[in-house]
């Protein structure tokens, strides 16, 4: 399987569409006219995805008063996404990738090692898209604290 070309800043995101904790499906196009903050994280309920997408909950109103919406994506299905909104109060919706074709197309399914173990897995990364479905900038290898700071930064200092 040939993977997929994985955009670079400045270049045009393809569109995807993906079902939603909640219900329904979200498609990136939808957003035009807006910001976008896409971010991948591993798997629900973990410490780390737990404390990242608390930090986006809490910086929420943020974000929206910069026309910028979250998305966060993950392989998780839809019922774990459901019971991770709820437990945790997210305020923005979880998009489900169970093959992983989202995560190839912005290259964060990878080899990971750990323990001495190799493993495809999500490699937590977020990325910014402007009004037009451009990539303004991206963050590999996301550290979880400050990351959200660190995003919520750049799209302040866009102009609006």
């Amino acid at each position: 399987m040939t993977e997929p070309k994985v955009p670079q800043i400045g270049e045009m995101v393809p569109n995807f569409k993906l079902p939603a904790s909640g219900g329904g499906e979200i498609e990136l196009a939808q957003f035009r006219g807006r910001k976008v903050v896409i971010y991948f994280y591993p798997k629900d309920m973990t410490p780390g995805c737990t404390q990242e997408a608390c930090d986006f909950r809490d910086q929420g109103s943020m974000f929206d008063q910069y026309q910028t919406s979250v998305l966060g994506i993950s392989g998780d299905p839809l019922r774990s996404h459901d019971k991770f909104v709820e437990k945790q109060g997210l305020t923005f919706p979880l998009l489900s990738d169970p093959e992983h074709e989202v995560c190839r197309l912005f290259g964060v399914w990878q080899l990971k090692k750990q323990y001495g173990r190799e493993y495809e897995g999500i490699v937590r990364s977020t990325f910014l898209i402007d009004e037009e479905g451009k990539l303004l900038q991206e963050w590999r290898g996301v550290k979880v604290k400050g990351h959200v700071e660190q995003v919520l930064e750049a799209v302040k200092s866009l102009r609006m």
